[in-house]
């Protein structure tokens, strides 16, 4: 399961990398390039409700099956997107399928490591799961920056071979399925998968179309209506898509915001961590990569630890630990952010990504097992729905922090430099879109006034990047410590394992 789960993993991050190339060789614009990651994303964030639920219907080891295949016959066409005029929607359609099997293959992966594993050990297995299957988020930028050097249509190929051999081991394991004889809630997953599209739209559109703009406020308010619309039809409904009563359990509920406040700063700081570095530091792609090794490095080693705490003393501890530990890691990082110096940094960003590592496994694997009557596929979709929806508003508002703020702090470097305000302005409002929508520290050409002015300043705008950075780190700090007041209202203890599962164990039967 973590080898077929690693693809997921890898491509929520390798094609930032390779975008520069991408947009070259197919003559894409920035926006355009901006829609082929986002639909990616915003396909997993849209179905992970439906895939939990399916795998609980239809039985994971199905899903899995059908969610790989989904994905890798998706990459493959991705990778061989043909030039010319249809090359856009080529991409932007095969990378929201790839999103669809993802959205398919993670939940059900997950319900079969946690159907293996008993109650008193599935802390340490979860935390592994997780620990390795997050390390692999890392990988993506270095192993996006190796393939791009050969072509960046490997990026997607290189998912073929990974997916057949998952397909070859899902065979050798002997997965049992456990299905359900229940109706799937059509109606709930057309809802819950048009109001996430849509809020999640608006926020990744917010930076570019401006939060004052009307459809960036239509697609969320919107959506965040038709959410609205889901709830009160799952109360009503038979067999619902999503069993709500679930956030009646108060352990659950503090399980999921603490999830919530932690992605958002799990997902975003590979984005701004990676852009940072480039611009700032003025590293490679590559180079870029490693930065990011530290904050896994951490991530990796406290992931154990926080498995082995919640098999012993439950997730609170390992939550309370995880959130005071995170939120100081990214406060010191912030602080030191422009020092311009990796070599420095590199204790708060393991620190960070250590505070993540303790509560992520806990917090994911407690929420499972309090699932109602056993559903894992479907808790899991939950849980998952909730940590992207999160990465998605976290991108958006620390996007805008980091614009608006760099925009400022340009705008009066150049003014200092005698370049008038409205044309600092505008310059400034360029260069803040161009760093922060992709990763490329090109000087501007040309001998006009503004442009030798921008040149000569290149060096005390990276240090304006740097600064504009600090917020948006001590933004997660802030996020982290919010986090820590919701592990607070957790009981404490260890979920009970439900009777019937426990039963399965100690009798095995393939079902």
């Amino acid at each position: 399961m973590m080898f077929a789960v690693a693809m997921t993993f890898i491509d929520q991050t390798i094609v930032s990398i390779a975008a520069p190339d991408i947009v070259s060789e197919l003559d894409l614009t920035s926006s355009g390039m901006q829609w082929v990651v986002n639909a990616y994303l915003l396909s997993l964030a849209a179905f992970f409700a439906l895939g939990g639920r399916l795998a609980d219907l239809l039985g994971p080891r199905r899903v899995v099956v059908v969610g790989t295949l989904v994905f890798v016959i998706s990459s493959a066409l991705c990778g061989a997107v043909p030039t010319g005029d249809y090359a856009l929607t080529w991409l932007v359609v095969f990378r929201a399928t790839q999103g669809f099997g993802a959205a398919l293959l993670f939940p059900a992966a997950l319900a079969v490591v946690v159907a293996v594993f008993p109650i008193e050990r599935r802390g340490r297995a979860l935390a592994l799961f997780f620990g390795l299957t997050g390390a692999l988020t890392a990988l993506g930028p270095l192993l996006g920056g190796w393939l791009t050097a050969w072509t960046w249509r490997a990026i997607f190929w290189i998912n073929v071979p990974v997916a057949v051999v998952a397909l070859i081991l899902t065979a050798l394991a002997h997965i049992s399925d456990r299905r359900r004889d229940e109706k799937l809630d059509g109606v709930g997953a057309a809802l819950v998968a048009v109001g996430m599209g849509l809020s999640v739209l608006g926020f990744q559109q917010a930076s570019a179309w401006g939060w004052d703009s009307a459809a960036t406020w239509a697609c969320i308010v919107g959506g965040l209506a038709v959410l609205y619309v889901f709830v009160r039809y799952e109360r009503r409904v038979r067999h619902p898509l999503i069993k709500l009563q679930v956030f009646r359990d108060r352990a659950f509920t503090a399980d999921s915001l603490v999830l919530f406040f932690a992605m958002l700063a799990f997902v975003p700081v590979f984005f701004f961590a990676s852009v940072y570095a480039q611009i700032s530091l003025s590293a490679s792609p590559n180079q870029a990569a490693l930065y990011l090794l530290y904050f896994f490095a951490g991530f990796a080693l406290a992931s154990q630890w926080g498995g082995r705490i919640l098999d012993k003393q439950g997730a609170r501890p390992a939550m309370k630990l995880g959130c005071v530990v995170g939120a100081v890691g990214f406060a010191l990082w912030a602080g030191n952010l422009t020092d311009l110096s990796m070599s420095d940094q590199w204790p708060y960003v393991a620190l960070a990504g250590a505070g993540i590592g303790f509560l992520l496994a806990p917090a994911s694997t407690d929420a499972v097992n309090r699932s109602i009557d056993a559903s894992y596929g479907e808790v899991t979709g939950i849980t998952q729905t909730v940590r992207n929806y999160a990465a998605s508003v976290g991108l958006a508002v620390f996007s805008t922090v980091l614009t608006h703020t760099m925009t400022d702090r340009v705008q009066d470097t150049l003014e200092s430099r005698g370049v008038p305000s409205a044309t600092a302005r505008s310059a400034g409002r360029q260069i803040s879109e161009a760093v922060t929508g992709n990763a490329d520290g090109r000087t501007p050409t040309g001998n006009g006034p503004v442009a030798t002015a921008m040149r000569d300043a290149m060096s005390a705008i990276r240090m304006d990047f740097a600064e504009a950075n600090k917020w948006v780190f001590y933004g997660m700090a802030i996020a982290l410590g919010i986090g820590y007041f919701c592990a607070l209202r957790h009981p404490g203890g260890r979920a009970e394992e439900p009777a019937e599962e426990k039963s399965e164990q100690e009798s095995p039967v393939h079902h």
